[in-house]
């Protein structure tokens, strides 16, 4: 697996899909109002984290009258552990830095 280019919006895609539970799962436009993205912005980010192996989607089985079926979308296992460990080494590169040097 590759890793991805952790930019703003794909942080707060990240962080929507780590957020979702079973009894709460994630679907495409849940997604956008909880990253505050429009579609065109969150939908390639979900497809490139599904190529890299992160996402998994399916579709709602479920009764759904009057509309679509939704897209649900999780995170992988393995998805999860390299999310968390992008993550983590970003905050360690943003905030890691700036702790070494100050006023004693």
């Amino acid at each position: 697996m590759s890793n991805i280019r952790l930019t703003k919006p794909t942080i707060a895609v990240l962080e929507a899909l780590l957020s979702a539970t079973s009894d709460n799962p994630a679907w495409g436009l849940s997604i956008c109002r909880d990253a505050d993205l429009g579609p065109g912005t969150v939908y390639p980010i979900l497809d490139r984290l599904a190529e890299r192996g992160w996402v998994t989607s399916r579709e709602e089985s479920g009764p759904h009258p009057g509309r679509p079926a939704r897209r649900f979308y999780e995170l992988t296992s393995s998805g999860r552990e390299q999310v968390r460990q992008a993550l983590e080494t970003r905050k360690v590169r943003r905030f890691g830095l700036g702790l070494a040097g100050g006023a004693v």
